[in-house]
């Protein structure tokens, strides 16, 4: 990747542009994964009775978000990238606080809505800034090297919202999200230039935003691998959603939650460098489908062991790190293959496949969590039956493209 592109568009280069738009993505990842050791306290600290609603501070997020992007898109292509990174930082500031007073679930629930409406800022600017500058495989590989520094913030976010918790409570992790949020903003104020240039900004209509959402939704490139990520996303926030049960309940791991939970995001982490370095040989779309397709092998496989074995800890770790490793193939590419023919609507393209995959993921990801029983079924269940969907979605989407629409790959399908 050459630095000329990041100096050129936002004043950094390649490896400060590549840090601080995995930073930018990683808002949502430790929003979401530092309070994850936190659910059972705060379930017993606000007279919580059912174990599995907790869950849904998890899910919120997601719900916000959804929302927030269908906003934060349009106004990103509009108004240029920097506008939409600091009102999303204020509304995630508005969030975190009014988290930090709850004395309620239902009232922290409110708080977990507003920083998912704030999270959809970074996230949709951090997406927009690689699309600004790259595209096809180089915007994959990009991707990929972003996702690679992207988990190890989930790696080591439930460990950092552990010790803050042991050290000064639950509320002091709503503390924590506000200083990192606080010193994001700062680095973009002082280094990041904007780049999207006035010239090529598109005015905000109802109309350009329906337009744009028709562009999204009838492009069958575009539809496809959108819902591929809803579906198979689906399924990871599924495991999101019952990871604290799964780990301190189910397996009785304890404060080790976070070490086991951090090497499961460290694979993936080790994955998305494997892709960065194989994608211009192999070809997104060849990548993709093998990774899901292993998946559901897995998953199949892992649901015959229960009626065979009693699942043990060392068990579900091998299954999960395979998961994860494909996880790590699936994420940048099939985003990038997502996003590939909407460069010219990247903001409203960015916001309509994250709302609706988003929308997607957490419906599914909160019927599977709260189908937990203190067994894996639901969880392999659901990764079976939503990758095999995906899947045939996937396979679809490639036997009707035109020799024009597809890249060329040197392995086939």
């Amino acid at each position: 990747m050459s630095a000329q592109p990041q100096s050129r568009h936002s004043g950094m280069g390649p490896k400060e542009f590549t840090i601080l738009v995995a930073m930018l993505m990683s808002v949502v990842a430790i929003t979401i994964d530092a309070l994850l050791p936190a659910l059972g306290v705060i379930g017993q600290a606000l007279d919580v009775t059912d174990p599995n609603r907790p869950q849904l501070l998890i899910g919120l997020i997601f719900l916000g978000m959804a929302i927030g992007q269908l906003v934060a898109g349009p106004m990103s292509d509009a108004l240029g990238r920097k506008p939409i990174l600091y009102t999303g930082f204020l509304f995630y500031f508005v969030g975190t606080v009014a988290c930090s007073q709850a004395d309620t679930l239902e009232a922290l629930m409110v708080g977990r809505f507003i920083q998912g409406l704030g999270v959809a800022g970074p996230y949709i600017a951090a997406i927009s800034l690689v699309r600004d500058i790259f595209s096809g495989a180089k915007m994959a590989r990009t991707m990929s090297l972003v996702m690679m520094i992207f988990v190890l913030v989930p790696a080591l976010a439930p460990s950092i919202g552990q010790a803050v918790m042991l050290m000064s409570g639950w509320r002091a992790i709503f503390v924590m999200y506000l200083f990192y949020g606080a010193v994001l903003a700062i680095w973009i104020t002082l280094r990041l230039k904007e780049t999207l240039p006035k010239s090529e900004r598109i005015p905000l209509t109802a109309k350009g935003f329906k337009d744009g959402f028709k562009e999204v939704l009838t492009n069958r490139q575009t539809a496809g691998y959108t819902l591929c990520m809803g579906l198979f996303f689906g399924s990871f926030m599924g495991y999101l959603n019952s990871s604290q049960q799964i780990f301190q309940v189910q397996f009785d791991t304890g404060v080790m939650f976070s070490v086991y939970f951090g090497i499961l995001a460290l694979v993936l982490g080790v994955s998305s460098l494997v892709n960065s370095r194989i994608v211009e040989k192999h070809g997104m779309r060849v990548i993709a489908i093998r990774a899901i397709f292993v998946i559901v092998i897995a998953s199949v496989i892992f649901l015959v062991m229960h009626a065979i074995v009693d699942i043990q800890l060392w068990m579900f770790m091998i299954y999960a790190s395979i998961l994860f490793f494909c996880f790590g193939l699936l994420f940048g590419n099939v985003n990038s293959l997502a996003m590939e023919p909407m460069g010219h609507v990247a903001g409203i393209a960015s916001a309509v496949i994250g709302s609706v995959s988003a929308i997607m993921s957490m419906g599914i990801g909160t019927i599977i969590g709260q189908l937990y029983n203190n067994t894996l079924v639901p969880l392999s269940t659901g990764f079976a039956i939503l990758g095999t969907i995906a899947l045939f979605i996937m396979i679809w989407v490639e036997r009707g493209q035109s020799n024009d629409d597809v890249e060329t790959d040197p392995a086939t399908i």
